[in-house]
């Protein structure tokens, strides 16, 4: 445990409001649509059927005060760090063996993202595991996002929340911990490693940053390929919601706060397209737990502060590809959108520990292959402690 100065931090549960719900289901049977797609595919977005079906769950099915208890059964706690309010999950193991580690999610996901790997992560015994595996699990929310504090300047780029999660972890009393991420979270958390303050031992990404060297593409390994006609199709024909987030995030947030229908097909839509479902989102994931994590952008009216990351880090080192000397692991799930071989991340990251490509799975990993997920982290720090 560290002397440093410790945080005042104080409990905090994900609210419950009776007239939130109340107005949402007013503003969901007011719903003004869209007029149907033109293809019969999901070429054009989320389809009109379908989130018509959303919506009829939503308004009369979805139990948010079962969903929130659910939420609320980890310890959550709300912070400040450089003025700003920091919500975040502090799920501590039994056992003595446990290290710390920090989980960081992005966008469009939440903290909901790793409802299901909280348990195996702090208590693996009670699901089949090995007491040397456990960890204390810090899991904060990023800033403008949930039930953390909105920026109300610019300025949180990806440096500055780097900064404040080492804050965080030191201030609650971790001087040594391993760091983990996805999507936002794993630029993140390579940001950490960069940064490279001497708190964070490890580093493990499941969307590890790592680009080819143009210096060597004449032989090209199948999965190579895969990642170089992934990254074609992303930037051909997936990354709208990136450069208007990017470039006018608060015209965004008028219709994304305003419509509950609105933010919901926004968020949606990238399960279809980012999960390996076959086809549908509900192949991987309930109704219950795609709308569990729009509720956290629905609720606290997330949708132009959520989104102003992308206009604060994308040219502002952001997507930053320093070399990183930290031990690291890289996990390769196929359906991910930004994809790495082990030569391109050897580059980058110059102690890969870990590195493995897996079967199944995309850029929800936590919550759609969450066994795989914690077996990740697990083989991946085990290395390192």
């Amino acid at each position: 445990m560290s002397n440093a100065k410790k945080l005042n931090v104080t409990p905090f549960e994900i609210p419950y409001a009776e007239q939130d719900i109340a107005d949402l289901k007013t503003r969901l049977a007011l719903t003004r649509w869209p007029d149907k797609e033109t293809p019969t595919d999901w070429s054009q977005g989320i389809p009109l059927s379908y989130m018509q079906e959303i919506k009829e769950y939503w308004q009369d099915e979805y139990d948010w005060p079962r969903r929130v208890a659910l939420l609320n059964q980890w310890d959550g706690y709300m912070t400040e760090i450089n003025g700003l309010d920091i919500h975040f999950l502090h799920v501590r193991s039994k056992h003595k063996e446990a290290k710390p580690l920090l989980l960081t999610h992005g966008w469009p996901g939440s903290i909901v993202e790793f409802q299901k790997v909280l348990g195996p992560l702090s208590d693996p015994t009670a699901h089949g595991g090995s007491a040397e595996d456990a960890f204390h699990v810090i899991c904060p929310t990023l800033p403008g996002f949930g039930y953390s504090g909105k920026p109300a300047a610019t300025g949180w780029n990806i440096q500055k929340i780097a900064e404040a999660w080492d804050t965080l972890m030191v201030g609650i009393g971790y001087d040594s911990y391993f760091a983990q991420g996805g999507d936002w979270g794993s630029i993140v958390t390579a940001m950490i490693g960069v940064q490279n303050k001497g708190h964070c031992q490890a580093i493990h990404m499941n969307m590890p940053i790592a680009p080819p060297d143009p210096q060597k593409m004449e032989d090209l390994t199948e999965l190579e390929q895969g990642a170089l006609a992934a990254m074609k199709f992303y930037q051909d024909h997936d990354s709208g919601y990136s450069k208007q987030q990017s470039t006018r995030p608060q015209t965004l947030g008028y219709g994304l706060v305003d419509s509950p229908i609105g933010q919901a097909s926004w968020i949606i839509e990238k399960f279809y397209q980012w999960t390996d479902c076959e086809g549908h989102p509900e192949n991987v994931l309930s109704k219950d737990e795609l709308l569990d994590n729009v509720m956290m952008y629905w609720l606290p009216g997330t949708g132009a502060s959520s989104a102003r990351i992308y206009w604060e880090s994308f040219g502002a080192g952001g997507t930053s590809i320093d070399k990183i000397t930290l031990p690291t692991g890289c996990s390769i799930f196929p359906k991910e959108i930004f994809k790495t071989s082990k030569r391109w991340a050897e580059s980058r990251f110059t102690n890969l520990i870990h590195f493995n490509v897996l079967e199944k799975g995309g850029h929800f990993a936590a919550a759609e292959r969450p066994e795989t997920f914690v077996d990740e982290i697990q083989t991946c720090f085990r290395q390192v402690r």
